[in-house]
């Protein structure tokens, strides 16, 4: 093995890591994954739990392009709820709970059996570099193995730094040590370098909590899963519960605020803003007087639980003791604290699309090390990482995703072209064309493009091929039913819909609001006729007639957008040279180095106006 020369090596084994050794070896890349510990391989450092707003459209891209995510979390799943059903379906997300153990377990499984792929256990503390290209890496064992292109994918662990209280600990994970060695080296190189911070909750025992204090929230009652492919659906599932702190809780947290170390000084660099800690919370929604908390299991086989909502870096007596006023947990024993971690990042700006550092080539970073935070965002991450090492390597073109293709690439445009200061999250809020980019149709989407790769197989083409055919034979069948008022006015009376005073399609009645396809099954021919299409088609078929004006105004928004796509910027442009620019957008402009007038665009201190000095200066 140290005498190999791999295609790809791949430096950790989280989501990123492992998405990443995954494509680059089934593209067929000899590759090497190293991690510091084998036995925490696809470990969920935080919340035992996949997908959730945005997050779940990102797993199912990733599903759709052959990776492993959805497969993992859908063998682990111990509860599958889709969120926002409420609403359109441009914002259903699904989301498992899953069981940590089995979840790791099933990754190391997926990733043994995976060809071309190796494992090392060790530390990487530098990389080796000739002519501004990496060329392999070296252990804290003084081993140096060779690669043609190197992945980073370190999450917390770049000279992480454990905070309790006033307490601090060197570590990456608690329990686990932190690596160093890369950031310095890297910034010697020209590199910039920033710190960031990410908490975690206590986990506590099970046994302990009475629930009959809770609210208990049960997953879906016909329960779906993440993966296109036969994955295996859940029978039966564990509930979470919910519970409420209160005002004896806060005060108690508060007597501990001079030694938290967010608020004594010793944390001075940025947490997510979409999950603060409980300290956090009730410092700035002072006039709130409970804050929600889920009580979520850890497997099948285990009493451990974790108590999200409630992340924390206050002294561990103090977590203690106000969680033993929350309702259920008055006899609360702790396995442990929570805890917050600072850890070295790389500002995602210094990267092209294919996420290959602009200094050093056939170098790439995925992951928290790009400023992001949660597991699926940092798996959509490693898979372009993987796919696009893989393809440097073997002379191919580059792989990059649109803001109008996948989540995935609203993630890694918005990283490369706007930067993150604090770590970034995946909303759906985020992306300008979420109508076109549901969970429903993610393999349709991006399956093709897979497979062109040769990264999804035959069997995943097929499936999707005859969902299309098959979703639009329904939808023809829904065009050509015809329904008289005397069948039709009794379901409409039920949704409180205006009756019909002549026959309409089926299609027509189905655009209504409220109106769905299980409503019109009710009617037995219609049953007939949709009763042997699976779940998902009929799924399909709907959404496609409900929704059909908004997704062809919006695929026509993407045509005006895209056209700004293909006027390119020479590589290595002065942007300082266009007097008429503003400084700022020289100054950013600069730093990006936009390849498109879209791209730009999106680079916030970039205004309108500077675009059009720039398409006057190209000739456009």
């Amino acid at each position: 093995m140290i005498n190999e020369i791999y295609d790809v090596i791949v430096v950790g084994a989280g989501h990123a890591g492992c998405e990443a050794a995954a494509a680059a070896a089934n593209l067929g890349s000899k590759t090497l994954l190293i991690t510091m510990n084998m036995q925490t391989i696809g470990q969920m450092s935080c919340n035992p739990a996949m997908g959730g707003i945005a997050k779940g459209q990102i797993v199912r891209e990733i599903d759709a392009m052959g990776g492993y995510s959805g497969i993992v979390a859908d063998k682990s799943a111990i509860q599958f709820k889709m969120l926002n059903l409420s609403k359109g379906p441009a914002m259903w997300s699904p989301r498992t709970q899953n069981d940590r153990m089995m979840f790791a377990e099933e990754w190391r499984l997926a990733l043994e059996n995976t060809p071309n792929l190796d494992f090392f256990q060790d530390m990487v503390k530098s990389l080796t570099i000739e002519n501004d290209q990496v060329t392999g890496v070296i252990t804290s064992l003084g081993i140096q193995i060779k690669g043609k292109s190197v992945v980073l994918t370190n999450g917390t662990f770049l000279n992480g730094l454990i905070h309790v209280g006033d307490k601090q600990l060197g570590g990456g994970r608690m329990g686990e040590p932190r690596a160093f060695g890369i950031t310095e080296q890297l910034v010697s190189l020209g590199f910039e370098a920033g710190r960031m911070k990410t908490g975690t909750p206590p986990r506590v025992d099970g046994r302990s909590l009475d629930y009959s204090k809770m609210e208990e929230q049960k997953g879906d009652e016909n329960p779906q899963k993440f993966s296109y492919l036969d994955t295996p659906k859940l029978t039966k599932q564990l509930s979470c519960h919910i519970v409420y702190t209160n005002e004896t809780v806060h005060e108690i947290l508060r007597e501990g605020f001079d030694r938290s170390p967010m608020f004594n000084g010793t944390i001075q660099s940025l947490g997510p803003r979409y999950c603060p800690s409980i300290e956090d919370k009730i410092n700035r929604f002072a006039e709130r007087n409970r804050h929600q908390l889920f009580v979520e299991p850890e497997g099948w086989r285990t009493i451990e639980i974790y108590v999200n909502g409630f992340s924390s870096s206050l002294p561990e007596e103090v977590q203690i003791k106000a969680m033993k006023h929350i309702p259920g947990f008055e006899n609360v024993k702790v396995f442990r604290p929570g805890y917050a971690i600072e850890y070295d990042y790389f500002p995602p700006t210094q990267l092209y699309h294919t996420l290959e550092t602009k200094l050093i080539k056939k170098l790439y970073f995925a992951g928290q090390i790009n400023g992001t935070t949660g597991y699926e965002e940092a798996a959509g991450q490693g898979l372009i990482a993987g796919i696009n090492a893989h393809n440097k390597v073997h002379d191919k073109g580059e792989f990059t995703l649109n803001r109008d293709e996948a989540y995935i690439g609203v993630l890694i445009d918005d990283l490369i072209t706007k930067g993150t200061e604090e770590p970034y999250r995946m909303f759906t809020s985020r992306a300008e064309y979420r109508l076109l980019l549901r969970q429903d149709n993610a393999d349709i989407r991006l399956t093709e493009k897979s497979y062109n790769l040769g990264l999804a197989k035959e069997e995943r083409l097929r499936k999707v091929e005859e969902k299309i055919s098959k979703s639009n034979e329904l939808e023809e069948i829904l065009k050509e039913t015809s329904l008289k008022p005397g069948i039709i006015n009794p379901i409409l009376e039920t949704i409180e819909s205006s009756p019909v005073d002549q026959a309409y399609r089926a299609s027509q009645i189905l655009t209504r609001p409220n109106m769905t396809l299980e409503k019109l099954e009710k009617i037995d021919f219609i049953k007939e006729k949709t009763e042997s299409y699976s779940e998902e088609v009929r799924e399909q078929a709907e959404i496609n007639i409900k929704y059909r004006g908004y997704i062809e105004k919006e695929k026509e928004n993407v045509a005006k957008l895209n056209r700004l796509e293909t006027i390119k910027i020479p590589e290595d442009f002065d942007f300082t040279k266009i007097a008429s620019l503003s400084s700022e957008a020289r100054q950013k402009l600069n730093k990006v180095q936009p390849k498109t007038i879209a791209q730009a665009g999106r680079i916030s201190g970039v205004s309108p106006a500077d675009i059009n000095v720039l398409l006057i200066y190209l000739g456009r």
